[in-house]
């Protein structure tokens, strides 16, 4: 499966990110206009359990039951934290 990659600054140089099936809009319960693409058509392989460069936990669960998948931000810390 590929995905669009959105991301948007949170606080202290942190970003949140969400991932929709590629070409697909972000669906209405999370669209902000603080999302900007951030990778296009990225693969996503059927086994992976995580985007770890993008603090997705399961993704493709997420996915399967809301649509989209967004980061996780409890386990971001700002950089140098």
């Amino acid at each position: 499966m590929r995905v669009d990659i959105y991301r948007r600054a949170e606080t202290a140089d942190v970003f949140s990110y969400l991932a929709v099936p590629e070409g697909a809009a972000i669906p209405a319960e999370a669209i902000n206009t603080d999302w900007q693409r951030h990778v296009a058509a990225l693969e996503l392989d059927e086994a992976s359990t995580a985007l770890p460069d993008y603090h997705i936990a399961a993704p493709l669960q997420q996915i399967a039951a809301k649509g989209y998948a967004i980061t996780s931000l409890k386990d971001m810390a700002a950089p140098g934290a």
